[in-house]
């Protein structure tokens, strides 16, 4: 980012706006960009410790300690050689009305992703991932769900807004097919008997090697489009303690990211990061995570175009 001053700012304290410091999008209608950034400050529909509305800002200002790093280890190119990305802000809605942020946003991110964008949403809390469904299954239909998360979030006893029944609708609305669909660290209860998703709990992928867990998760979507949520609360609160219901018993950040890098090849056609909470956070710990594992996405998504690690 240039300064008035004409050099290129690589401090870790100045200009920090945009996510890994790339160009803020004026007009959403002339997006040229292979991927758009999307803050999503959001919790309405949070369940327990309130403040992952502040997540979009907190990760962007901690992305900046990654955006110096031309060439991310252990990648082997630089990314923004492969892929361009801009960032378009943050969704804004009036206070308090979680209705109009659901349809708003579905519209924006269908506006978006009609220009042949990919879309990185930056939450908030994890009920913003069901209305971008919404929005790419009207241009990719049925999809894989990969769901990184300390919880199903397919209770069916919550409200029209609440982060813990996303993946109750969604299969319902047709929007994701469970048949194909896998979720990684959970470590809460759910009904076993009923749960149609492919399941690594956390005990198990603590103890599977990362590269087991991505062929895992690699033969259960098969080729269909493939939405990847990550929820913050999958890492362990000691790696990520700033999150609104942490759970202790986790994977550590070395082993999501190294699952990541695992997944090349797959169809992503959608990400986000969510439920990042920086009023609990300690030292960044959480911000950072979070923006590593958006970085680690971005880098993914360029092997939709075949390259290697």
């Amino acid at each position: 980012m240039s300064s008035l001053f004409g050099h290129v700012d690589h401090s870790l304290y100045s200009n920090g706006m945009t996510f890994l410091r790339r160009p803020m999008v004026q007009n959403i209608n002339a997006i040229d960009a292979d991927v758009v950034v999307l803050g999503l400050p959001f919790d309405l529909a949070t369940s327990g410790r309130p403040g992952a509305r502040l997540g979009p800002d907190a990760i962007r200002r901690a992305s900046v300690h990654l955006a110096w790093e031309d060439t991310k280890y252990p990648w082997t190119f630089p990314l923004f050689e492969r892929l361009t990305v801009a960032d378009a802000g943050d969704f804004t809605y009036p206070v308090g009305d979680p209705e109009y942020f659901t349809a708003q946003l579905e519209m924006a991110a269908e506006q978006i992703l009609r220009q042949g964008t990919t879309l990185l949403g930056l939450g908030g809390d994890h009920f913003v991932t069901l209305p971008l469904l919404r929005a790419h299954a009207k241009i990719h239909g049925k999809m894989a769900l990969v769901h990184f998360d300390a919880h199903t979030d397919t209770y069916s006893n919550g409200s029209r807004f609440d982060h813990g029944t996303m993946f109750y609708h969604a299969p319902m609305e047709g929007l994701i097919d469970v048949e194909h669909s896998i979720q990684i660290g959970i470590r809460t209860d759910f009904d076993q008997s009923k749960h149609e998703f492919a399941v690594i709990d956390a005990m198990q992928a603590n103890d599977l090697h990362a590269n087991d867990i991505a062929a895992q998760i690699r033969e259960r979507v098969g080729d269909l489009p493939v939405y990847l949520t990550f929820d913050i609360d999958c890492l362990d609160p000691a790696f990520a303690p700033g999150t609104g219901t942490p759970v202790c018993g986790g994977l550590t950040s070395d082993k999501v990211l190294k699952v990541l890098r695992a997944l090349k090849g797959i169809n992503m056609v959608g990400m986000d990061v969510v439920e990042v909470s920086p009023s609990y956070d300690q030292s960044e710990l959480t911000a950072i995570a979070a923006a590593t594992i958006a970085s680690e996405l971005l880098h993914l998504w360029t092997h939709k175009n075949k390259y290697s690690l």
